[in-house]
């Protein structure tokens, strides 16, 4: 179960529920409440906190926690297929959506 886990994770990183709260901002009545098990579906924000400050997978936490997670294989097939989708549209339309992708992967290579 997800609460023994990083009941388990924090005890072996020698790390108490105050020094976690420090570290990732969540309360230690909350993270008591999740080791607990009186908390069984955190937000994926929360894990990903819990993930960062024990230096363990993000994927796995989501998966304890019953969330689901893409397999590898369905992280590489992809599920928007763009050709398809721009058959209907019409030339102007089309070239206006060529803009706005050129435009957010100029904002990617930016970051």
């Amino acid at each position: 179960m997800l609460g023994s886990y990083l009941k388990q994770i924090r005890k072996q990183q020698n790390l108490t529920l105050r020094m976690v709260e420090e570290k990732t901002g969540i309360s230690n009545a909350y993270l008591s409440q999740l080791e607990n098990n009186k908390i069984l579906h955190p937000s994926p924000s929360v894990l990903h906190k819990l993930a960062e400050c024990y230096g363990i997978s993000y994927e796995h936490l989501m998966t304890l926690a019953g969330y689901p997670f893409p397999t590898e294989k369905e992280k590489l097939t992809p599920t928007f297929r763009v050709r398809s989708s721009l058959d209907d549209l019409t030339p102007d339309e089309r070239e206006r959506v060529s803009e706005f992708i050129q435009f957010l992967k100029s904002r990617r290579m930016k970051r």
